[in-house]
């Protein structure tokens, strides 16, 4: 038996024939709190049913084709309250079991401490339905973690978690009583009446307080107060009144979460890019890893493909070569895009082979990502570039050809049908003859949806990433130039040309022609904005919040 899977797992034998529901705990919000037990048992769902809330956190994980029925609210007045009441879950959830159907009701938190997901436990326990509970990890729990407010210390504080939709006089004063810490479940409108609860029942004033909202995802903020100035500091900010007033939000009551505590454990808004809406103009498939890497510093990025990659017009020449190089016509073969990489296995495909038709041949890529891609394929590249990442670079390290070492003196360059003369003169030079085979061609994409459209051209995005001229001329051709609030990030001088030639002002240059070199450097031009505001005593805000019209300050 594997010993990482539970005895009780749904795809057990002793379950054959039955249906079987899991309760599952989708954490806070942010998707990387998922466990690993909750991810498999997705994977094995036939049926979905989640709270809206966390229905986009797990539903990548399922398997393609399951079914996901709605709930729904019923109930305006509760809504208004924060507390909406859904079409009935629990009947939902034991028709499908009851169709012999594996179910999984993923609720915000964790099962046993959000939410009321005992009741449809103790409905299915009624009918004799096996299941099983995977725990989240709780509201109450994750969001002051992110928000950086430990709840115990050394000396064992104790902890009380109070819902202030539900308390009630008694849970107010024995809580009020005691000196330790309280996590207040409530909604933003509603603070201040918590806080206002545990004065009356005791608590001192000046007892700090700090209350959160969206806790765990990048949408977060937090608050620092006293159970005495709460009111005030959402008036002087102008967070309430506020048509949101009903979102939940988790409070903080006591030393642990005292202001300046929390400014040295405050690990997740302090984040470089915290926030910050990116733009990402590339293909999809180029775009994955450089995203990736923009949400390890907080950023949220929104892909935008600016040039679309097909195959050539004419593919004979690509066929050619292909045969080329599994009948020893080429001594070389040189990659220079992650496209040509992608380019040549599809060929491969076609025709039946894969990476072991490269025995005998030296393959050279241009950079670190293109290597990536040719490992993914199976091949291990003989040279990448020491230095620069370019085609410049590649000739640094390129040997000359020699007749008594080299048995043969030609190279096959798999490239785009825009790509630069620089790499195949450099060859010849050095002695080589080049076969410089157009193997796919680069069109301008078609344009995004209007809403990203506006958010373009008005400020809705807080910088922009250029990883060519090509992305600059099109992602303007197709969509606009990027208002002037928003940070323009290039990858090199002759990128930031082009930028600057469309009426960009660039703020960022990366040192490297690298995409994750630029990210590195956008994530640290953010950093130094946040400590030049603190510095000053300002508010840290983004570049899309910035008044209009207010006068914008380059960091350098």
């Amino acid at each position: 038996m594997n010993p990482t899977r539970p005895t009780t797992s749904p795809l057990s034998p002793a379950f054959a024939g039955h249906g079987h529901v899991t309760f599952l705990g989708a954490g806070p919000g942010d998707p990387g709190l998922l466990t690993l037990r909750a991810v498999e048992a997705l994977a094995g769902a036939d049926v979905l049913i989640a709270e809206p809330e966390v229905l986009e956190v797990v539903r990548g994980h399922a398997r393609a084709g399951v079914s996901t029925p709605e709930l729904t609210i019923v109930d305006e007045a509760s809504t208004t309250a924060g507390v909406p009441v859904l079409r009935d879950a629990a009947n939902l959830v034991m028709e499908a079991a009851r169709g012999g159907r594996r179910v999984v009701r993923a609720v915000t938190g964790d099962p046993g401490l959000d939410g009321n997901a005992g009741a449809e436990m103790l409905a299915c326990a009624a009918e004799g339905i096996p299941f099983e509970v995977v725990p989240g990890v709780a509201t109450a729990v994750g969001v002051p973690a992110y928000a950086g407010v430990p709840l115990r210390d050394a000396q064992g504080t104790d902890v009380r978690f109070v819902d202030a939709r539900t308390a009630d006089e008694r849970c107010w004063t024995e809580v009020g009583a005691s000196d330790g810490t309280v996590v207040v479940s409530t909604s933003l409108d509603s603070v201040a009446a918590a806080a206002g609860e545990l004065v009356a029942a005791g608590r001192k004033p000046d007892t700090p307080l700090t209350v959160t909202i969206a806790g765990t995802t990048t949408r977060q903020r937090t608050w620092n107060a006293t159970l005495g100035t709460i009111a005030q500091v959402f008036k002087q900010g102008k967070i309430l009144p506020s048509p949101e007033g009903h979102r939940p939000v988790i409070a903080v009551v006591g030393e642990r979460s005292a202001p300046a505590q929390r400014d040295q454990l405050s690990w997740f808004e302090s984040k470089p890019l915290f926030g910050w809406r990116v733009l990402v103009p590339r293909t999809k498939e180029q775009a994955a890893s450089l995203s990736d890497q923009l949400r390890s510093y907080g950023a949220v990025p929104h892909e935008v493909p600016t040039i679309a990659v097909e195959p050539p017009r004419t593919p004979q020449q690509m066929e050619r070569a292909v045969k080329g190089l599994v009948t020893g016509r080429y001594e070389w073969i040189a990659f220079t895009s992650v496209n040509a990489v992608k380019a040549v296995r599809e060929k491969f495909e076609e025709y039946g082979l894969d990476a072991r038709a490269f025995a005998g041949i030296k393959v050279a890529a241009v950079g670190e990502q293109t290597a990536a891609a040719l490992v993914d394929f199976g091949v291990k590249p003989d040279l990448v570039p020491s230095g620069e990442q370019s085609a410049a670079g590649l000739l640094e390290d390129w040997p000359p050809y020699d007749p008594v070492f080299d048995p043969i003196d030609r190279v096959f360059l798999p490239r785009a049908d825009i790509a630069t003369e620089t790499l195949v003169a450099g060859l010849i030079e050095l002695g080589w003859e080049v076969d410089d085979v157009t193997a796919y061609r680069t069109v301008r994409a078609s344009p995004p949806p209007a809403d990203t459209r506006e958010a373009i051209k008005g400020g809705g995005f807080d910088a922009v990433l250029f990883t060519s001229s090509s992305t600059v001329r099109n992602l303007v051709g197709i969509a606009g130039k990027p208002h002037n609030v928003t940070v323009i990030a290039c990858i090199g001088p002759a990128t930031a040309k082009t930028a600057e030639e469309h009426g960009l002002r660039v703020d960022v240059l990366s040192p490297e022609p690298s995409v994750h070199k630029l990210a590195e450097a956008l994530a640290d031009f953010g950093l130094r904005r946040r400590a030049s505001a603190l510095e000053a005593g300002d508010p840290v805000t983004r570049p899309s919040e910035r008044r209009p019209g207010a006068r914008r300050r380059r960091t350098t």
